[in-house]
């Protein structure tokens, strides 16, 4: 089985480390328009197999997709990252035409692979990867919830005192610090509920801090995070190539579910074999369900632009 990660930035790279330290592909393929960066990447990993132990075959490729062909799955990474000061709208218009320039080139020698997108703003680059390609919905999918609802876990965890691991929490709406909803009333602690635990004033920190968990970061080391990034792309490779129907947030597209339609927007799916095979329907209250609208009506005038450019 062969994986493609386009981008091989510190997002990517990560991204590829992840998938040759499980071995979830015999072939695994880091593409870049830079040249040499992925080869050296590339090369760079390959000479960690005999000490890690992992036998995924891994080469490196200056903008050359041929070498992608019949990939299994496809991770987009490509796109200039964050500064500090900037947010994941004013990436758009730089970003639109690199994804959308790559998932054509892509779809040219794996006419049947499943594309997942980390590239920003990603709830934008996932809806224009859908409306660019025409591919099914199922094959579209969007990272964005995956690390949101890690990091709202990370936030509980120091709050708790507790180890991630043991938490079952959920970020969804769009994958933006104001458009993002950490759903803390059915966050559990190993299914007791977290707010059995923490205060009035305790919650909203959590919220707070998750919600700015990205600019938090970028702020501190002075571009976009990698590591958390590249680690939710790779725990979506790895549930479609081994068929694991685990429960992540992503951003897909919605008909109908949760109000909207015309749009990708992180919900609860299942991830299988198949890409994205069910929406789950967490039961939002009203006030959940408002605010969801209001991250929708937020990701659609981003969507917008798209018509602009």
């Amino acid at each position: 089985m062969k994986v493609t990660v386009v981008g091989a930035g510190a997002v990517g790279a990560t991204c590829a480390d992840n998938i040759a330290r499980k071995e979830l592909c015999t072939e695994l393929v880091l593409l870049d328009i830079k040249e040499g960066l992925a080869e050296g990447k590339a090369q760079d990993m390959m000479q960690t197999a005999a000490l890690l132990g992992f036998d995924t075959r891994i080469t490196g490729s200056t903008n050359d997709y041929s070498k992608t062909a019949g990939s299994k799955v496809v991770v987009i990474t490509s796109g200039i990252p964050r500064k500090p000061g900037m947010t994941r709208e004013d990436l758009i218009g730089t970003n639109a035409g690199i994804v959308k320039t790559v998932a054509e080139n892509i779809l040219k020698y794996s006419p049947d692979a499943i594309i997942i997108v980390i590239s920003n703003p990603m709830d934008t680059m996932t809806y224009l990867a859908l409306t660019a390609t025409g591919l099914p919905k199922n094959r579209i999918i969007g990272m964005g919830g995956t690390l949101d609802s890690s990091r709202f876990k990370y936030q509980l965890s120091s709050h708790l005192g507790c180890s991630p691991a043991d938490l079952n929490a959920i970020v969804v709406g769009g994958h933006g610090d104001t458009t993002m909803i950490p759903l803390i009333r059915l966050a559990t602690w190993n299914s007791i509920p977290v707010t059995n635990f923490l205060n009035a004033e305790k919650q909203q920190a959590v919220i707070n801090d998750t919600m700015v968990g990205g600019a938090t970061l970028t702020k501190l080391i002075g571009t976009s995070a990698w590591y958390a990034p590249g680690a939710a792309g790779a725990a979506l490779v790895e549930s479609i190539v081994r068929d694991e129907k685990k429960l992540f947030t992503c951003c897909v597209a919605l008909d109908g579910e949760y109000g909207q339609k015309d749009i990708c927007l992180g919900v609860p799916v299942i991830i299988g074999k198949d890409g994205w095979e069910k929406i789950i329907d967490c039961g939002l209250n009203e006030e959940e369900q408002a605010l969801f609208a209001k991250s929708a009506a937020a990701v659609r005038s981003m969507n917008d632009v798209l018509k602009t450019l």
